[in-house]
């Protein structure tokens, strides 16, 4: 049987305050494997309403610009709270689930790490889970870590 070397281990964050739990798990297992780590973070793309006002157009761009610039900056601060200058930060735009799995084959990523929010039942029908949409459509081994709190 032929071993798997681990080399690349993809952390998908959301913004979440459990998010840095995950990357904090995500940046252990990588290193207990000496592999490197990804975060990546993927803004959901929203609806659009369009408007004959020429304004309509910049002010979105103004949003996604300021939304962009503090989402890079998000994954930075993570970087930084890792204490891994090695760490690559990647930041999409898109269909959550669709854009995990195009990027951790784009990455050639051996691992995907999530974190599960453990949602109630209604709450996961109408949300939809972005963990098992993932689950559901790769080939590529996915670690999850449960972030639902304990009382």
């Amino acid at each position: 049987m032929k071993t798997l070397k681990i080399k690349k281990v993809l952390i998908a964050m959301d913004y979440d305050q459990t998010a840095q739990k995950v990357a904090e798990t995500g940046h252990m297992l990588a290193q207990s494997m000496n592999a490197e780590t990804i975060l990546l973070h993927v803004i959901s793309e929203q609806p659009v309403y369009y408007s004959s006002y020429a304004f309509m157009h910049e002010l979105r761009v103004d949003i996604m610009g300021d939304l962009k610039k503090s989402t890079q900056e998000f994954l930075d601060k993570s970087k930084k709270h890792l204490d891994d200058e090695t760490i690559q930060t990647v930041l999409e735009s898109g269909e959550i689930a669709e854009t995990i799995l195009q990027k951790a084959k784009e990455l050639k990523a051996d691992v995907i790490v999530m974190g599960s929010h453990s949602r109630k039942w209604l709450e996961s029908i109408i949300l939809g889970s972005e963990v098992e949409k993932v689950l559901n459509n790769t080939t590529i081994p996915l670690f999850i870590i449960p972030t639902k709190k304990t009382n």
